[in-house]
């Protein structure tokens, strides 16, 4: 499947994931929440990885480690934001994160002395900020700062964690080892904080076991599409597309929160949008042409 597709699947699972997180929120801690997300993520690509005769054993280990300890981290903050922030809020927050790789790529170029920045791409990424600023416009009160600067620093760490991503990918790790150890990261990283911070783990009921496994499930299927996209695809046209992901919290915002639809979240929709297809043509525009020796992703 081409990236710009596996990005926009990714997006909408990401969404629905949010929602679970949110309903969960009510019962488990975030670092509660991160670890049973993580221990479903091993579970799923471990068996697929079976299945494919894939071995997940990896010569990057320290790459690996760097993926995990930011891409976690991000997570741990951004769960902790959905629960104690309104679902819309978080979400603007979070994806913050594709104004942060923006800036880090430019930042990047500028120090390596490129004569010439790819200045619509950015553009693009900016011009889709400027849709979820239109559709969410998220406020803060002072009560609530510390979990908005939760929120905006997982956005921080997601860029750096989805450019080291690209980096694995650029490596020729597959994506299912790399979902796995991030997930064996999250299992890690959650059983200790939890054990830290809570003193055990909460009691189960159906319904939240249910959200649980849902978040697990969800969150792993859009992992591994995302990260398909982010290592075969353009880093800055995979952040254009990713704004999808909030039109599709907008609308579930509007079916199952009953939120109204607005002049300027309709405009704001229209710019996600636009930014998404702006950014899909610049790149097919950009990319070479096609070598029987190159990887062909709707192939594997």
């Amino acid at each position: 499947m081409p990236a710009p597709l596996l990005m926009v699947l990714a997006t909408f699972l990401f969404a629905t994931m949010g929602v679970c997180v949110k309903l969960a929120s009510e019962f488990y801690a975030a670092s509660e929440i991160v670890m049973y997300r993580g221990l479903v993520g091993m579970a799923m690509t471990a068996f697929i990885s079976r299945q494919r005769g894939l071995s997940l054993r990896t010569a990057l280990p320290g790459m690996h480690l760097w993926r995990s300890i930011s891409g976690v981290t991000s997570l741990c903050l951004w769960f902790y934001a959905i629960g104690k922030l309104p679902l819309a809020t978080a979400m603007t927050l979070n994806y913050m994160s594709s104004v942060w790789m923006a800036l880090f790529l430019l930042g990047g170029a500028v120090l390596l002395g490129a004569q010439r920045l790819d200045w619509k791409l950015m553009a693009s990424v900016l011009l889709g900020f400027v849709g979820v600023a239109l559709i969410l416009r998220p406020t803060l009160d002072q009560q609530q700062l510390w979990h908005g600067l939760a929120g905006l620093l997982s956005g921080m760490l997601a860029a750096m964690a989805y450019l080291q991503v690209t980096a694995l990918g650029r490596a020729g790790e597959p994506e299912l080892r790399v979902v796995f150890y991030f997930s064996a990261g999250g299992a890690i990283a959650g059983a200790v904080v939890t054990a830290v911070t809570q003193g055990g783990l909460q009691w189960h009921s159906a319904w939240g076991a249910t959200l649980l496994l849902a978040v697990g499930l969800l969150a792993t299927t859009a992992q591994l599409s995302l990260t398909r996209a982010y290592s075969t695809g353009k880093p800055l046209v995979n952040a254009c597309l990713q704004y999808l992901g909030i039109v599709f919290s907008f609308v579930y915002g509007m079916l199952l929160f009953k939120d109204a639809l607005t002049l300027s979240a309709t405009v704001g929709m229209l710019l996600i949008i636009g930014a998404g297809l702006a950014a899909t043509l610049l790149r097919n525009k950009a990319a070479p042409p096609p070598k029987d020796s190159q990887f062909n992703p709707a192939e594997s």
